[in-house]
Formats: structure tokens, C-alpha cells, sequence
């Protein structure tokens, strides 16, 4: 047994009591003053690190109503219009329940993931290996790809009936007794806050032709927080006439990832909208992140059609999957753009992270951060075919007199979604999932 051999060490004065707290204290002067110099560099930067003004929420709604919900012991929406902010309670709304339906909604899109994969993997092995055993495992793989998508579209059609009940149909209710909508619809913008936000308010409703549904009754976005809403919303908008290039990223194979059929289509019903000489195309090997990331500087118009990823883990390692790799959420928010509009006809863009519920870290929501007001974006994995059925159907509708116009891609978004649901459905999983970032 080893002997203990203590050293001696020198130590100095103790520290005197509140020496701890005099230091914060002047940690948190120094910091008062360091804020207030940024302050003072000009009106630009008069609002540095301050609480949002009541008056700003309100112009950045303009007509319409910003809801943000809160899910706590009490659960409320908070509904900000131009008039201010009133708080309606959501009896039916209960923390627990937004958590397993959440967690069971979570399981069941890891489910279809992996079944997709495994149809993917079996394909693979069937090409190189025609042999009965590689046929009977991609036709069972297949199979339990239709499992898993019933099972999903079983989950989510009780989950957008009880979303109405408990949320939706009661801030539509308040908003109704406040006054009709203009146009027939209100405008809304969404801001979940915890599990809530994994499960597509946009789509609440009973999809049974009643009309009881968020899609009947709204144009809805979401938005990472009223202060971003009004920063999109606090310049002027481009020229309409002004003419400009729609930025294509496609890159159709990502490794590990199956091929995407839909790029080719998706390229040329943008070529036929726009025509070739409108559009700056960057293909397979050619959409690398570094000329991706130099060219979203130069254009207000995007449209990426690849592969997503999202680690609801560790939401910051999300991205696109270029040639070269990830382009990164991180990448994606630390630029500065002057864009207008972005499509992200790729998965899991609009979803975030399970360690950081509350945090707006999610790829369509960088592009929104770093300068693009407006972003289609998905909350899951997409159909191929549908997700190029919704492109065409929101371009074809935004361009007008030869004149591209994203102002409307709100009400262009909702009525092709709505096209979609009214062709099935039964099966929200192939629609629910699109979702419209910003003004």
C-alpha cells in the first residue's frame, strides 16, 4: 500500500466576503456601458439588445395577428394585432399531452424514415445481387414502407383534430368576435413555442369537408419570433418590375442517400416559369457550399431541390446536402442577405431540435435570419412527386405579367397545400409537412 505523501502549498489571502458579487456588479456596468456605446453609433443601432416595442409588433402584423403560444401549467395563446395583445386561455391544452403526442408523431416520422431507408438499401442490394432472396427483401421492404405510412398518417389525422380542438378553433373563435377578416381569411402567423413546435399548426383541423380546418379558414406562416417578423418586414419592398435571377441548386445523389427523381422534373418546370436565361444553375458537382453561399449574396430568389438533413439531437449540425458536404445551419445564419424568397424543396428544413425546443434552429429559419423574408420549407420527410406538384403549382402562381411576385407566396403556399390535402385527405403526411416562413 502506497504511503500518502502530502505537499505543502502556498496559499494566498483569502478572498473577502461580497468580493464575488463586486466583480458581477461591475461585469454587469461594464457590460450597461458597452451596450449603450453600440446604441449610440446611430439610429441603426438605437434598439441593440432591446426588448421589441409594442409598436413594431404591431406594424410588422399589419392586418393580421401573430400567435404565440404558451405551453405551461396554463396554457394561452397570445394573440398580437395592431390594436395590442390579448391573452386567450386553452383549457383543452395540457403540457403532458402536447409531449406524448409530440413524442408519438417524433417516433412515428423516425419509423418512415428508417422504412424508406431500408427500401433504398434493398434496391441497392436487388441491382448489384439479382438473386430471389435480394427481390423478396425489397418487395418486403416496400411493403413495410406502406405500414409505416399508414401508421403515420393514422397518427396525424387525430393529431390535427385534436390541434383544432385545443388551439387553432379557439384563436379563430377570439379573432372572429374582434372582427371579420379581411379578404375572408385571416392572416396569421404562428409561433409555437416547446414540442409544440415539431406538429404543423398550419394544417389543425378536421379534414372532413366541414371547413373546420386552419386551411379553410387562414393564410398562416410561422415565424422564428415576432422581432424577426419585424425585421423582414421593416424595409421596403423590392421593385416588383425590377428584374432579377432565381438562384437553382440541385443536386440529385447525396452519399448514403437515395437518388432524387424529382430534380430533373423541378429544373425543367423552372426553366419553362422563368425560362433558361432567368435562371443561374448550379448542378451535381457544381452546387459546392462555397459558390452556393457566394451566390445567395448575389440573388433574391432560390430554390434548392436536394437532400435535407436535421439531427433533432443536435439541431446545429442540420443542413444541405450539396456535393462537397453539409451546407450547415451555422454556414447559413452567419450571412447577410438581401432575398426575397427561398424554396427549400428539401426534407426536414422547418424542423428543429429536441435539446433546445424553444430555439428557431432549423435551416428554412437561418435563411430567414441571415436575409430572406420568405421561405418554403418542410417540417418532415417528402414525397418526391408531391413536393414538385407543390413547386409548380407556388411558381406558376407567383409569376404574373412575366413579373416574379414572392409578396404572395403566403396565399400561394396555402391554396397549394390545399390542393393537395383536397386530393387526399386521408394522408396528411404527404401535404401537412409544407410550411411558409415570414411576411
Amino acid at each position: 500500500m502506497r504511503s500518502a505523501k502530502f505537499v505543502s502549498v502556498a496559499r494566498g489571502p483569502e478572498p473577502r466576503e461580497g468580493s464575488a458579487t463586486d466583480q458581477r456588479i461591475a461585469l454587469a456596468h461594464e457590460w450597461d456601458e458597452l451596450v449603450a456605446q453600440v446604441r449610440r453609433l446611430g439610429p441603426r443601432f438605437a434598439t441593440f439588445l432591446a426588448p421589441p416595442r409594442r409598436q413594431d409588433l404591431a406594424a410588422a402584423v399589419g392586418d393580421g395577428t401573430g400567435v404565440l403560444i404558451n405551453v405551461a401549467r396554463q396554457c394561452h395563446a397570445l394573440l398580437v394585432t395592431s390594436g395590442g395583445v390579448t391573452a386567450v386561455p386553452l383549457p383543452d391544452l395540457s403540457a403532458d399531452e402536447v409531449h406524448d403526442r409530440t413524442a408519438e408523431h417524433l417516433a412515428g416520422l423516425h419509423e418512415t424514415d428508417a422504412a424508406a431507408q431500408l427500401v433504398h438499401y434493398t434496391r441497392q442490394r436487388a441491382q448489384v445481387r439479382k438473386a430471389p432472396a435480394t427481390y423478396q427483401a425489397h418487395h418486403a421492404a416496400k411493403v413495410g414502407m406502406g405500414k409505416a405510412q399508414t401508421a403515420l398518417d393514422n397518427t396525424l389525422l387525430p393529431d390535427l383534430a385534436w390541434l383544432w380542438d385545443t388551439v387553432a378553433e379557439p384563436v379563430l373563435r377570439a379573432l372572429d368576435e374582434a372582427g371579420p377578416p379581411a379578404g375572408g381569411r385571416h392572416r396569421i402567423w404562428w409561433c409555437p413555442t416547446g414540442w409544440l413546435s415539431f406538429l404543423p399548426l398550419h394544417a389543425a383541423g378536421h379534414h372532413d369537408g366541414s371547413g373546420r380546418s386552419v386551411l379553410d379558414r387562414t393564410v398562416s406562416s410561422y415565424v422564428p419570433t415576432l422581432r424577426a417578423l419585424a425585421e423582414a418586414t421593416r424595409s421596403p419592398e423590392p421593385d416588383p418590375t425590377a428584374t432579377d435571377r432565381l438562384l437553382v441548386v440541385t443536386v440529385q445523389e447525396a452519399d448514403g442517400m437515395a437518388p432524387l427523381p424529382q430534380v430533373a422534373e423541378e429544373l425543367r418546370l423552372l426553366r419553362e416559369v422563368f425560362g433558361a436565361e432567368q435562371l443561374t444553375v448550379l448542378e451535381g458537382p457544381d452546387a459546392t457550399r462555397g459558390t452556393v453561399l457566394s451566390q445567395l449574396a448575389t440573388h433574391r430568389w432560390a430554390h434548392f431541390s436536394c437532400h435535407g438533413r436535421q439531427d433533432p439531437f443536435d439541431p446545429a449540425r442540420g443542413g444541405l446536402l450539396l456535393s462537397d458536404g453539409t451546407l450547415g445551419i451555422g454556414e447559413l445564419s452567419r450571412g447577410s442577405y438581401r432575398g426575397d424568397f427561398a424554396f427549400l424543396s428539401a426534407c426536414m428544413t422547418a424542423s428543429g431540435g429536441l435539446s433546445l425546443r424553444d430555439e428557431a434552429i432549423t435551416i428554412g429559419a437561418a435563411l430567414h435570419y441571415s436575409g430572406f423574408r420568405r421561405v418554403v420549407a418542410a417540417l418532415w420527410s417528402i414525397d418526391a412527386e408531391t413536393a414538385t406538384e407543390l413547386a409548380g403549382d407556388v411558381f406558376r402562381s407567383l409569376m404574373k405579367d412575366g413579373l416574379f411576385r414572392p409578396q404572395c407566396s403566403a396565399s400561394a403556399v396555402t391554396e397549394a397545400v390545399t390542393r393537395l390535402r383536397n386530393q387526399n385527405p386521408g394522408h396528411p403526411s404527404r401535404w401537412a409537412a409544407f410550411t411558409h416562413i415570414g411576411p
